[in-house]
């Protein structure tokens, strides 16, 4: 690399342009590889497609740069918020309807967007405080916790296998390896696997090597929305710290240009849009965040590319075919430890805002939030001929905010 590049490198790349059209290419796959574990870990575990999974991460991301104004360096992939209640709707009503409800959680993003631009971020937010949504957050982690444990009891040697090589990866590696502990893990939990003849191959050598996803079109009904779209609720507050942290990272203020407006608006079309077509929903990376860190690559082109290298990959059915070989066992093994991590990123929300448990107000706001998010309790309603049960992480959520709303702040020292 010559001098003036190394100089580019060490305040951060803002024109990547100037490396080259190899060295662009590089980094963008790069971003690629870093979303690409997560983002179809999410189909792998709900049923969805894969292909449809990565073609509308990439779709979704170039939306949102339209809207950001290519100002954010930010990837959107696939969400592990809505894993919970997509199992659920589609269990009992189908996976259509279980799109539908994260169509109408990306509209959701519109109106506080909406809210935003009348009111200003600082009212809309006081709704969301820490103690709303650092609970809201360890609900989601644990509700999922029966998932992983199941997935990983089907073949616990391959699962312990992969849960090793990613928390090795995680904590003892170095450089560019240590932000794809997911993508390691699944490679070598899959080699394993196949040493062991473990894997069937038939699905590789049935699916072409190219072609054109299985898109759905969203379906809608009462109960699905209300059981999934209100985890929009918690996604937001985590797409706004994802804002902060990127801000933080690249030494640009986005909250002000170009403002939260824009940016909730970009993550909830690009939600909206990819579920509406058979997609999970998309949510800003903070993988990529931590690519962005490490690289100091810091031109939003990067994520632009490595956009279209995900497009690229939707419409590879062979590549699709080759990841749904991989045993499930091994898949359980790294949830495992992704699942606990957003329990562990909701309590570390609590306590790097220091949320006194001392108040019985926070006290009783968060017990209520995590026990009716993780007991299994459902409320009926019925009107005339219309009907619907409120439970799990939307009922959690619901009454979290509206005991925010009305107990009073603590007088307590």
């Amino acid at each position: 690399m010559s001098k003036e590049e190394l100089n580019i490198n060490h305040d951060g790349i803002r024109d990547v342009t100037k490396l080259g059209v190899p060295k662009m290419i590089t980094l963008g796959i790069q971003h690629t590889f870093t979303m690409f574990g997560a983002t179809v870990l999410v189909p792998i575990i709900t049923g969805m497609n894969i292909s449809v999974a990565l073609f509308m991460a990439g779709i979704g991301t170039l939306l949102f740069h339209v809207i950001t104004q290519g100002k954010v360096p930010a990837f959107l992939g696939s969400s592990f918020a809505f894993i919970a209640p997509i199992l659920a709707v589609a269990q009992t009503h189908g996976m259509e309807y279980a799109q539908g409800g994260i169509v109408v959680a990306g509209l959701i993003y519109l109106l506080l967007a909406g809210l935003i631009a009348v009111f200003g971020i600082e009212r809309v937010l006081k709704f969301f405080p820490p103690v709303v949504t650092g609970p809201i957050i360890i609900v989601i982690g644990l509700k999922l916790a029966p998932t992983a444990v199941s997935m990983a009891s089907g073949d616990w040697l391959l699962a312990i296998v992969a849960f090793v090589i990613v928390t090795g990866v995680s904590v003892f590696a170095k450089g560019f390896l240590k932000v794809i502990p997911v993508i390691i893990g699944l490679i070598g939990g899959y080699v394993f696997a196949v040493i062991l003849g473990r894997v069937d191959f038939t699905p590789i050598q049935e699916a072409a090597i190219f072609g054109i996803p299985a898109f759905t079109v969203a379906k809608f009904n009462a109960e699905a929305v209300l059981t999934v779209a209100p985890i929009a609720l918690a996604t937001m507050i985590e797409h706004i710290g994802d804002v902060l942290a990127i801000s933080s990272t690249v030494k640009r203020d986005f909250t002000k240009d170009p403002g939260f407006v824009r940016t909730l608006m970009g993550d909830g079309l690009a939600t909206a849009l990819s579920a509406m077509f058979g997609g999970p929903a998309n949510t800003t990376y903070s993988e990529n965040t931590g690519v962005l860190a490490l690289t100091k690559a810091w031109d939003p082109k990067i994520m632009q590319i490595a956009a279209v290298f995900a497009i690229i990959l939707g419409l590879v059915p062979k590549l699709s075919a080759v990841i749904s070989t991989i045993p499930t066992a091994v898949i359980g093994g790294i949830s495992i430890i992704l699942f606990g991590m957003i329990a562990s990123i909701g309590a570390r929300t609590l306590v790097e805002n220091k949320v006194d448990f001392t108040s019985s107000r926070n006290l009783i706001i968060a017990a209520v939030i995590l026990v009716l998010g993780l007991g299994g309790a459902v409320i009926p309603f019925k009107i005339g001929l219309f009907s619907l049960n409120l439970e799990g992480m939307a009922l959690a959520a619901i009454v979290g905010i509206l005991l925010n709303v009305v107990l009073p702040e603590s007088k307590e020292a």
